[in-house]
């Protein structure tokens, strides 16, 4: 039987698995533990001029697509107006069939606009009024956008320099509603290569009110971050490895580094490796004291365009899967942080689909403390972010983790509108188990298995976050 184009079972494909969604996962709230949403944009409760601004604006996934559709560069970042970069959009959708962003898209038009039409050109002039028209509404600014996807919690990401006034403004805030708090996310510390390192170990200077002179006092800088962002209710930080490095270093060695490049020397490429495993380990060590969740984004290769990079910068839209082998570096790094104080919470997410087993099978080796799941095998990322990807490494988690420990689906992005990703999310997770309770290789309790989706939807995240929602 022939099946409409994202009809109310979309992605379920027998009754077990759409009455696990319909019943369990659906009403379930978020907790979207990892966002580039802006502070700025939730405290000012901002509306959006029109479509092209909250849709396009900052998406490099949708840039991409349109570059490879053979879009100028000035209707995707450059200063074409607003309206005509949506149609060259529009016009690029067709060809996306196959692609989430296919589904992202008329998933976002249905569930926040009510707009059932396919994007394309004949429709682009109507959905292109129909959204503006809708968003002159209050229901459509920053916050409501929140609320109306049912988020009870959320998380930015940070540089350990913010002042984090924005999230102070929003929490104070008592009519809202959504805890919005930070994340620490110190990869201008760690890239120590960078040329503007030592301008932004001014910055630190000044968020944390002392004079940094040497390594000790860098990290005393750092941790007197950590403790105002544990003040203001972070919880996790973040880390972006290309990939996870580790060389044995110890601390006067580090000092030493730091000193030379402060002096405008520059480290070659083992002084780099040596100092950003002393610094990270003195983080991880710090995070577990502190109680929170490390997060360890690995195996992006940035930046692969200079051409593109020097006109327009980084994440942009350049950047790629690295099929670097890391697998006994992160271990030693892990059993590094571990030896020292006892490995934090961490989530490990991986760029390299190749990896997943790799990745989930190292997980498993710094598990215990009674904490149920402390190591997580992290969300399909990035380029994973699809049907099979997402198919691919919950499959993977099951076979060789706990699939039911799993703390589940993040945005990591920037608009407003992507939540619609946590939808998809549950609906191939109960494709998933349904397929398993119909083949026999699973119970078929739909209790059982409800319960499962919901703790994976929402009850895993908010419990190994420590979030009162």
């Amino acid at each position: 039987m022939k099946r409409k184009f994202m009809d109310n079972n979309f992605l379920l494909h027998n009754e077990t698995a759409a009455a696990l969604y319909h019943e369990y996962a659906a009403k379930m709230p978020i907790i979207d533990y990892h966002c580039h949403l802006d502070p700025k944009e939730i405290a000012e409760n901002k509306k959006f001029r029109n479509i092209t601004e909250l849709w396009l604006g900052g998406d490099h996934y949708k840039w991409r697509a349109m570059r490879i559709n053979g879009v100028e560069e000035r209707f995707i970042t450059g200063d074409a107006d607003d309206k005509a970069k949506f149609m060259k959009w529009a016009e690029t959708m067709p060809y996306c069939i196959g692609n989430p962003l296919y589904h992202w898209t008329h998933l976002e038009l249905r569930r926040y606009f009510g707009i059932e039409e396919l994007l394309s050109p004949e429709t682009a002039e109507y959905i292109w009024s129909k959204c503006n028209e809708m968003l002159a509404d209050d229901l459509f600014s920053a916050r409501e956008l929140i609320k109306r996807s049912n988020v009870k919690a959320l998380c930015t990401t940070d540089d350990p320099a913010d002042a984090l006034e924005y999230h102070e403004q929003i929490a104070g805030d008592k009519g809202f509603g959504v805890k919005v708090l930070p994340t620490f996310r110190p990869d201008k510390a760690l890239n120590i290569d960078k040329p503007d390192f030592t301008k932004w170990v001014e910055k630190l200077e000044n968020a944390a009110g002392m004079v940094i002179n040497d390594y000790d006092s860098f990290r005393e800088a750092l941790s007197e971050r950590l403790e105002y962002f544990n003040s203001r209710g972070c919880r996790l930080s973040d880390h972006s490895l290309e990939p996870a490095v580790y060389e044995e270093c110890s601390d006067e060695e580090a000092s030493r580094i730091f000193s030379k490049v402060m002096s405008g020397g520059e480290p070659d490429t083992e002084e780099v490796k040596k100092y950003r495993t002393n610094l990270l380990t003195f983080l991880g060590t710090r995070y577990s004291e502190l109680g929170w969740v490390m997060q360890l984004h690995i195996g992006c290769m940035r930046n692969n365009n200079t051409r593109q990079f020097r006109l327009i910068g980084p994440d942009t839209g350049f950047d790629a899967i690295d099929d670097a082998v890391y697998a006994r570096s992160l271990a030693r790094l892990l059993d590094r942080i571990d030896t020292l104080a006892g490995i934090p919470k961490t989530i490990l997410y991986c760029l390299d689909p190749s990896a997943n087993e790799v990745i989930s099978v190292i997980a498993g080796c710094f598990q215990g403390g009674g904490i149920p799941g402390k190591i997580q095998f992290g969300s399909a990322w990035w380029f994973n972010d699809h049907l099979d990807g997402m198919k691919r490494q919950m499959t993977v988690l099951a076979s060789t983790g706990l699939l039911g420990r799993f703390v589940g689906m993040l945005t990591d992005s920037r608009s407003f509108l992507s939540y619609t990703r946590h939808e998809y999310f549950r609906r191939i997770l109960c494709s998933i188990l349904g397929e398993w309770a119909e083949n026999g290789e699973a119970p078929h309790d739909i209790a059982l298995l409800g319960k499962m989706a919901q703790d994976i939807s929402f009850n895993n995240a908010r419990d190994y976050l420590g979030f009162d929602v």
